[in-house]
């Protein structure tokens, strides 16, 4: 668990909307934490210091809580759809070693076959793995991929611990010549053909 990730947490006594708006005003984001069978706690935390940490995927929060650390995991982000400013988060309880099933990114890398093209046709894949080593995504490269050829779930490099709970058939790329490509080629082919004739 990085530095980073440690938040100091308040507890908040005042709901609604209107103690939402006061606690935003101050630069602080409204949270609930949930889980493991307690009552969902209220909580404030330190807005610009979470914003950074929650641009990562599935982000894991060490809360500070009255002296007490309490891992979360990030399930909601409630964001203003107009400023997009961090209204309200929704936080789950999670232990050390517990696994947790997550929605993790694919990053594709590499070139496929040179006048082609890779369609990322699945951007993320549902996996269970432990809660503190949940990956920021999954690298796949494509490189030397020639036209027709699929990259499937069951393709994808996995870390050490994860499981796939995605369809392992779903399909994650396709390579294919871009139609832009192929019109081209057709139209010097017709071009050819009456030049042919006309000789």
């Amino acid at each position: 668990m990085a530095d980073e990730n440690k938040v100091v947490a308040e507890l908040r006594e005042s709901f609604g909307k209107g103690a939402a708006r006061k606690l935003r005003a101050l630069g602080k984001i409204p949270a609930v934490i949930y889980g493991h069978g307690g009552e969902p706690q209220h909580v404030s935390l330190p807005g610009h210091q979470v914003a950074l940490i929650i641009r990562k995927s599935n982000a894991v929060l060490a809360l500070d809580i009255d002296g007490t650390t309490q891992l979360t995991l990030v399930k909601d982000v409630q964001k203003d759809p107009v400023r997009q400013v961090i209204e309200h988060l929704d936080l789950i309880v999670v232990r050390q070693g517990e696994k947790v099933e997550v929605e993790v990114p694919i990053r594709v890398e590499g070139e496929s076959y040179p006048g082609t093209i890779a369609s990322l046709e699945t951007t993320t894949l549902l996996v269970s793995v432990e809660a503190t080593h949940i990956p920021e995504g999954f690298e796949l490269s494509v490189e030397g991929l020639e036209e027709g050829q699929h990259v499937f779930a069951k393709d994808v490099p996995l870390p050490a611990g994860a499981t796939l709970i995605s369809d392992p058939e779903l399909l994650v790329v396709g390579i294919m010549v871009p139609a832009a490509t192929l019109a081209e080629g057709e139209e010097g082919e017709g071009s050819e053909s009456t030049e042919a004739a006309a000789e």
